[in-house]
């Protein structure tokens, strides 16, 4: 492959905010202190990350072009079809990051092993060099991670790598009539949720065992989904038969009858869909995939 260019994604310390939010790291102490909290267990994490970071630029060759990007600024930042993408950070960094790429081969590095869970940042940086050479040499072992797709009726649409919530942005009752494994029910829920293999692990594995024990959840590159319906409320004119299932060919849709629905992924509610009253979503599988090196 042609000579890559190398971005490290990354995002700010909570050192970082707590010094940029007091003015001065004895602002910050005290303000902690005053809470009975400490800034040294803080610190300590600020540190690590920066030394991670530092680790990981060294292991990027000289004549390579390359570029560092925070994660407030990934929508500005465009990304190029030949990049190699090193993220230095915890899992859901990656969860952030996914929407914005196109099958770029993403390394996850974990710069406090045994601290994150590390699924999707599996690596520690002393491998980045092996792991850069493996990828442009083509021998890296990449896998695929199925996305979950949202369309809407009126061309707006929504990707995520773990799972896609539809419900109220308050604590009121979702209204919709659900289509949904050849069935259709009209519902008042707290939502529904859609996931992948990738998201089984998360919210989608606290409802699985839950509501649905016996379900099989999807493997991170299977093109196969699993939906649940949160909370749904039995009544004269909705019903509750359909709590949970999966999507492989034919995605879950729904027409709302209700003001202001939202639809976001991956728990980024900044960046979402406002659904309202007569409108149709889809939600199924995405045709892109996160392209992970493991």
């Amino acid at each position: 492959m042609p000579t890559p260019r190398v971005v490290v994604v990354h995002r700010r310390t909570e050192y970082d905010d707590l010094v940029a939010r007091h003015g001065t790291r004895g602002q910050a102490q005290f303000f902690l202190t005053s809470r009975q909290q400490d800034l040294g267990a803080v610190e300590q994490r600020h540190l690590a990350t920066t030394a991670a970071l530092s680790e990981v630029s060294a292991a990027v060759p000289a004549e390579w072009p390359r570029a560092s990007v925070e994660r407030e600024d990934l929508s500005r930042f465009v990304f190029r079809p030949e990049d190699v993408v090193v993220v230095v950070g915890q899992d859901g960094l990656v969860a952030n990051l996914a929407k914005y790429l196109d099958g770029q081969p993403v390394i996850g590095v974990d710069p406090q092993p045994g601290a994150n869970p590390g699924v999707l940042v599996p690596h520690q940086p002393h491998a980045v060099p092996a792991l850069l050479a493996a990828v442009t040499g083509g021998t890296a072992t990449i896998l695929h991670r199925t996305m979950v797709r949202a369309d809407t009726d009126d061309g707006q649409s929504l990707v995520a790598l773990n799972e896609i919530y539809v419900g109220q942005p308050t604590h009121q009752s979702a209204r919709y009539t659900l289509h949904a494994d050849g069935q259709v029910e009209r519902q008042s829920s707290s939502g529904l949720i859609v996931g992948t293999g990738t998201g089984a692990t998360g919210w989608c594995l606290s409802l699985q065992r839950i509501q649905a024990p016996e379900l099989v959840q999807p493997e991170p590159g299977e093109r196969r989904l699993e939906w649940f319906v949160r909370e749904p409320w039995p009544s004269p004119s909705t019903g509750a038969s359909l709590r949970c299932g999966t999507v492989v060919d034919t995605p879950v849709t729904m027409r709302v009858e209700s003001d202001t629905l939202v639809v976001f992924g991956d728990g980024i509610e900044d960046d979402r869909l406002t659904l309202s009253w007569g409108q149709r979503l889809s939600v199924g599988v995405a045709e892109r995939t996160l392209a992970t090196v493991i």
